[in-house]
């Protein structure tokens, strides 16, 4: 039991840093700015925005199973 609480943790952890390191859509007015300038040169770092969702999708997933499993137990 403890050490799925301690898992829980530490999911939670990498969730909410997926979230937080991942890159907003548009930010307001810079957003619109910088919208013309991706459309002409392309987007960076869309490898990682990729591999941060990925990263987020499933700590998301195991945070709801975690949470499901130990409110089971």
């Amino acid at each position: 039991m403890t050490i799925l609480k301690v898992f829980h943790v530490l999911v939670s952890l990498i969730l909410i840093a997926g979230v937080l390191l991942q890159s907003g859509k548009s930010a307001g007015l810079s957003g619109a700015i910088d919208g013309g300038a991706t459309a002409v040169f392309g987007k960076k770092r869309k490898g990682m925005d990729e591999l941060l969702a990925k990263v987020t999708t499933v700590a998301a997933i195991a945070f709801i199973v975690l949470s499901v499993l130990i409110a089971a137990l």
